[in-house]
């Protein structure tokens, strides 16, 4: 069967393989061009699977709200270079609508299969690391934000005692701008009531010690100490974290202040915070 060029070009546009390697694939497989993709990403997979080990600590974050869910993923990859690519980058987005349409919950074959036929085409080992849905009732928004070129990405969800107050240009404001928030100063927790009783005793004994050295009276060693947890909480709690655009206020005083404002009770039911190489 003659092999024209015409057919080797549509060949290597669609796998990004060398011309010579096209043309070599659709003479093995006798013109049959499905086979002929089929031998080139397996030629591809074969040469990427020596580079398995290699270390993907480049990458980039992806979030999508749509359909009353919003999805937040990290692929990564080996170089900068990569995960600035145009394909690297339209994959992501790809995998966020497809996980939001199907469902996924956990990273499932035909995920992979997309991020293999990539790797084909770039040669470069690369993965889909992890992704999180968010469902969005009636009386919830998810805000998202994504940094300069992927090196993080961030999901807030605001929910309202009043679904409509969520029409309200104040509270999308407020809610993107905790998105920026969580971006800025990535909080560990939520809230200083969710905080581990473990994080509390260690750091009331460490403050406990530093006070005692210092010669303080035991009498007032303890509002010492509870001082200084107050601090570290407002550092480390979201809602007790001075807000980004005004740090007079907590996020929560801000919060309480829209609230009043809309005539409906507003709260930060969770988020979620991935820095791309970052997992916790």
């Amino acid at each position: 069967m003659e092999i024209t060029a015409a057919t080797v070009k549509k060949l290597r546009d669609i796998t990004g393989a060398g011309m010579m390697d096209c043309k070599k694939a659709l003479v093995d497989a006798n013109g049959d061009f499905a086979k002929a993709e089929k031998i080139l990403k397996e030629m591809g997979l074969a040469a990427v699977a020596k580079r398995a080990d290699r270390a993907t600590n480049n990458g980039r974050a992806f979030t999508l709200v749509k359909n009353n869910k919003a999805v937040i993923l990290e692929m990564v990859c080996e170089t900068d270079f990569v995960a600035r690519n145009e394909d690297f980058i339209a994959l992501g987005n790809e995998l966020c609508s497809d996980i939001i349409e199907n469902n996924y919950k956990e990273i499932v074959g035909p995920l992979e299969e997309k991020v293999e036929t990539l790797i084909t085409k770039i040669k470069e080992n690369m993965s889909l690391k992890r992704f999180e849905v968010l469902d969005i009732l009636q009386n919830q928004m998810v805000s998202s934000y994504v940094h300069g070129e992927g090196s993080l990405a961030v999901l807030v969800r605001l929910e309202a005692e009043y679904p409509k107050v969520l029409e309200n240009e104040h509270v999308k404001e407020f809610s993107f701008d905790t998105a920026l928030h969580v971006a800025a100063f990535n909080p560990t927790y939520l809230d200083a009531s969710l905080v581990d009783k473990a994080f509390i005793d260690e750091n009331t004994e460490i403050f406990t010690k530093q006070t005692l050295a210092l010669g303080k009276p035991e009498k007032v060693t303890e509002g010492i100490v509870r001082g200084k947890l107050n601090k570290l909480l407002s550092e480390v709690c979201f809602l007790q974290q001075p807000f980004v655009k005004d740090d007079s206020q907590s996020v929560e005083k801000v919060l309480a202040n829209l609230s009043k404002e809309v005539g409906s009770k507003l709260k930060i039911v969770d988020y979620v915070n991935y820095r791309v190489g970052v997992v916790g």
